[in-house]
């Protein structure tokens, strides 16, 4: 029974996302009548509803926050541009593949993929103008990279609330996404773009947002170094922490400073110094800027609010043997398991954020039973969350009317590309579960 429970709270969810309702707002619902038509008390569901917003938002809200104002301020600096044009002409024009999926790689890390999308772009039609190759051929990898740094990577939305929700480490998560994702974005972005050469764009659109060039850009090396700190610093301490004697005191301070918070509030700070104050920029304007980023992200943290209520609901109303057992009886592999059941959310509601958010609910308690890596468990769910795009996914619409696409190509290219991302994803969990566990 709390299985057909929840399968319609899953359904109810689904039709809501239909009707264009924001998922901030259908997600405390189906939370509520979950929570109701398990048989929890009234003053208990509202308990589970509070302790849900808590332990989301105390776990990731510094996270999320400082590495949208991080990426904001690469953005309005011109640092995204620095690192752009320093990537391509060191490649030239005959790897420029690489280039782009290298600076995709690096712009992708701090930035959500709707801004790396809108950023780059331009970049895509300028390179393809100036080289004369298909415009596919450099689209494709640069989508390729953005999209498995935003379903893989820390600090992105969807791993941070994954890791949160499932009690994984940050730092190990990044380290397994890493290993992930390099050969994944290769298969998936080169490799496929020259797959796709003879697939032509009709009335291909620019961006009306230019990628922004000031007078006095700050360096590359500061503007690469700056954008891959976070990644390097929390790196670092993993390395630290697994390889090296504890209690000393240059392995606290390691540790100290590659905590994801003081990673990423590191990593502001001097960008703060070097893409602002250096710059002769006032200290208003720099302000303006990260105010812009907390904007960007307002809702996103709202609705990962919500996925918190619904996994706690789940986990208070009791569910935990229910979801467990059923993974057990039917002897699936648990990190299939949650890759099937978000790569079928992703299908119905065409969220990938909300996708993972649903699934993580639905499968944390085999997270918190100790029958599975959580590390594991949240690349597989972030896997499964690119599954299939199509038209329901606003990723879809933003390719296919970017480059001037009929559905039949997009389908052809985009969701291709989603889709091997996705199943090449769940094949490198696998693999990884051999060697971790």
């Amino acid at each position: 029974m709390p299985l057909i429970i929840i399968a319609l709270g899953v359904a109810l969810q689904v039709y809501l996302t239909y009707k264009k309702i924001s998922p901030f707002l259908s997600l405390l619902i189906v939370s509520l009548l979950i929570g109701l038509f398990l048989g929890m008390e009234p003053a208990a569901l509202v308990s589970s509803i509070e302790k849900g917003v808590g332990s989301t938002l105390g776990g990731l809200v510094l996270i999320l926050v400082l590495g949208a104002i991080l990426g904001k301020l690469l953005e309005s600096s011109g640092a995204v541009h620095q690192i752009t044009t320093t990537l391509i002409r060191l490649f030239g024009e005959r790897h420029v593949q690489w280039a782009v999926l290298i600076t995709a790689f690096l712009v992708g890390i701090p930035l959500y993929y709707n801004a790396g999308f809108i950023i780059l772009v331009p970049l895509v039609f300028s390179v393809a103008r100036e080289t004369k190759l298909p415009l596919l051929y450099i689209a494709i990898p640069m989508a390729a990279s953005l999209s498995v740094t935003h379903c893989f990577l820390p600090p992105h939305p969807g791993p941070v609330v994954l890791v949160n929700v499932l009690q994984a480490d940050m730092g190990l998560t990044l380290i397994y996404g890493l290993i992930l994702v390099i050969p994944i974005a290769v298969i998936a972005g080169p490799f496929l773009g020259k797959m796709m050469k003879k697939i032509g764009a009709t009335t291909a659109i620019q961006s009306s947002q230019e990628v922004i060039k000031p007078d006095n850009p700050p360096s590359a090396a500061s503007s690469l170094l700056i954008a891959l700190l976070p990644v390097i610093l929390i790196s670092l301490a993993v390395v630290t922490a697994n390889f090296f004697k504890a209690g000393t005191a240059w392995t606290k301070v390691v540790l100290f400073i590659g905590d994801p918070t003081v990673a990423l509030l590191i990593a502001v700070l001097l960008a703060i110094y070097f893409f602002g104050l250096k710059r002769g920029e006032v200290m208003p304007t720099i302000m303006k800027w990260m105010g812009e980023g907390v904007t960007n992200i307002a809702m996103i943290l709202m609705i990962i609010t919500a996925g918190g209520v619904l996994k706690q609901v789940l986990i208070d109303s009791g569910t935990a043997n229910y979801i467990t057992a059923f993974s057990s009886q039917w002897q699936i592999n648990p990190l299939v398991f949650a890759w099937i059941i978000t790569a079928l959310l992703r299908v119905t509601i065409g969220s990938a954020t909300v996708a993972g958010l649903t699934a993580a609910g639905i499968v944390s308690p085999l997270a918190l039973s100790g029958t599975v890596s959580p590390e594991l468990l949240v690349l597989s769910v972030g896997a499964g969350s690119v599954f299939c795009s199509h038209i329901n996914d606003t990723g879809f619409w933003m390719f296919k009317e970017f480059f001037g696409l009929t559905l039949k190509q997009t389908f052809l290219s985009w969701t291709t590309m989603e889709s091997i991302i996705s199943i090449l994803g769940l094949i490198g969990v696998l693999v990884l579960q051999l060697f971790v566990g």
